[in-house]
């Protein structure tokens, strides 16, 4: 499911970004998409390609990786994003979720540390 005022767009500096056509809400769920999960020895390969930068850590105790369906690969990085991505380990399921209201045209942003406001430096280089 994928609200149906997202849209793809390129951004000046980062590629492709999700952006919106309306006005969200704080604290609307805006994407629920499956994910592929693999073992680690699956990552292990994976960091050897162009997906590892769209991978995510899985399980309760990350001992896992996942691919995200959908758009969510495509949600940019940003240290004071404007949504967050949660985990449903038992219906194997990501989902976006917005944090602040978002202004028509906006591009929505995740963290990719975990946490909308985490500040930790990123693995890659970042500029905002």
């Amino acid at each position: 499911m994928r609200k149906p005022y997202l849209y793809l767009a390129t951004t000046a500096s980062k590629g492709k970004g999700v952006f919106t056509l309306k006005k969200i809400p704080a604290n609307t769920v805006v994407e629920i998409a499956p994910v592929i999960v693999m073992e680690n020895k699956d990552r292990e390969l994976l960091d050897k390609t162009l997906l590892h930068d769209y991978i995510f850590e899985w399980g309760p105790k990350s001992d896992k990786c996942c691919m995200a369906l959908g758009w969510i690969p495509m949600y940019n990085h940003r240290y004071q994003s404007n949504c967050e991505y949660f985990m449903n380990f038992d219906a194997a399921t990501m989902f976006i979720k917005s944090v602040v209201a978002i202004k028509p045209g906006e591009e929505l942003s995740i963290n990719y540390n975990g946490d909308w406001n985490d500040a930790e430096k990123a693995w890659f280089d970042v500029s905002e």
